[in-house]
């Protein structure tokens, strides 16, 4: 494609996503958000600080971004098609910010109402044995890794150990931009194919581990959770800890009677903390079955951790006799299996937006 042909196609997709994002509602944010900063009183408060900041680096980016591609949309308008040397300079800008309007294009993509908030990871193993409970810890470590990679906050709330190796399950929150809006998507069953390092016989063996991600609600939203709903049992924890965290039993968990949901918590020290955050996963979780419940996809949720093996994965692993990871939703593959489980996995993300704002209905 000749350089005329690929800067045109640029500037083309580019006036298109531009017209559809709302620059003036963001900028009109952005004062609000300078305004907050400059407030002393208000940013006394540790919790609103902390808000206040990182959203307004969030849309100080996005901003940023948005305004550099106008700007090489303007560029592209007063140049000299006839100056060859003007228009690879230009060629060499575009190739440099096709990242940047990729992203803006992405960020049409976050429609749902929750897709900002931050996300809950929930891993379950699955068949398998210790491969499995193997398999489900190198995913919980893969999902902290991308997390880690793109400056997200992450947080492991609740781990239980695995017989010999591995984990049963691992539950972590996320926290940054379109956290859940990133990795909702991710929800299903997860298939790997390896040499087993527990085998032996050095024979190739299947494990599969569950991934359930849910949204974590503000307190804005109000979940009625009645004392007489739920059963509190305490226990000590089970991970490092400090000196306090494993001798005394500060570890949570909250079982919903009438749903039969079981949140855990064990990373905070005391036993009121580890409660209250307890509380906040639970809320989330009623949250998220009670608008499911809506579009009659309750069951789908509370079974999904039930039928953790074959015929219901949404990506395989494959380690050996090849290389590959597939999502069999979408059809993205890559032979890149180490850079996936180093965390990057923002490549499967995209296609899984794309994906799904296409069939959405």
């Amino acid at each position: 494609m000749e350089a005329k042909e690929q800067i045109s196609e640029f500037i083309l997709k580019a006036e298109s996503v531009l017209h559809c994002l709302n620059i003036d509602k963001l900028e009109e944010e952005q004062k609000i958000l300078e305004s907050n900063v400059l407030d002393f009183e208000s940013m006394q408060n540790a919790s609103f600080k902390k808000q206040v900041l990182s959203r307004k680096k969030e849309v100080d980016n996005f901003v940023d971004a948005f305004k550099k591609i106008s700007n090489l949309v303007a560029l592209a308008s007063e140049i000299d098609i006839s100056d060859a040397e003007m228009l690879n300079l230009l060629l060499e800008e575009i190739k440099e910010n096709e990242s940047v309007l990729e992203n803006l294009e992405i960020s049409l993509l976050y429609s749902g109402e929750n897709d900002n908030c931050e996300a809950l990871i929930e891993i379950h193993s699955g068949a398998g044995g210790e491969d499995a409970q193997d398999w489900a810890e190198l995913l919980a470590e893969m999902y902290i890794k991308f997390a880690q990679n793109n400056g997200y906050n992450v947080l492991v709330l609740d781990k239980s150990l695995g017989d010999g190796a591995g984990i049963k399950s691992e539950t972590i929150k996320v926290g940054g931009l379109h956290a859940y809006g990133n990795l909702k998507h991710e929800t299903g069953i997860h298939r790997l194919v390896r040499i087993s390092p527990f085998d032996s016989g050095a024979r190739r063996h299947t494990s599969f581990a569950s991934v359930s991600v849910f949204p974590v609600i503000d307190d804005s939203i109000n979940i009625d959770i009645r004392p007489e709903d739920i059963k509190i049992d305490t226990f000590r924890s089970g991970g490092a800890g400090g000196q306090n965290v494993n001798k005394t039993e500060s570890a949570v968990r909250i079982t919903h009677i009438k749903t039969g949901l079981v949140v855990s918590c064990q990373n905070e020290r005391s036993q009121i903390q580890n409660k209250t955050e307890a509380l906040k996963i639970l809320a989330s979780k009623l949250y998220l079955l009670e608008k499911a419940e809506k579009n009659k996809e309750k069951d789908k949720i509370l079974e999904l951790q039930k039928k953790i093996e074959w015929g219901n994965q949404i990506r395989s692993y494959v380690f050996a006799p090849y290389t590959l990871v597939k999502d069999l939703r979408t059809g993205y593959e890559t032979s890149s299996v180490q850079k996936v489980m180093a965390g990057n996995i923002e490549e499967f993300i995209k296609a899984e937006l794309k994906y799904f704002a296409k069939n959405k209905n």
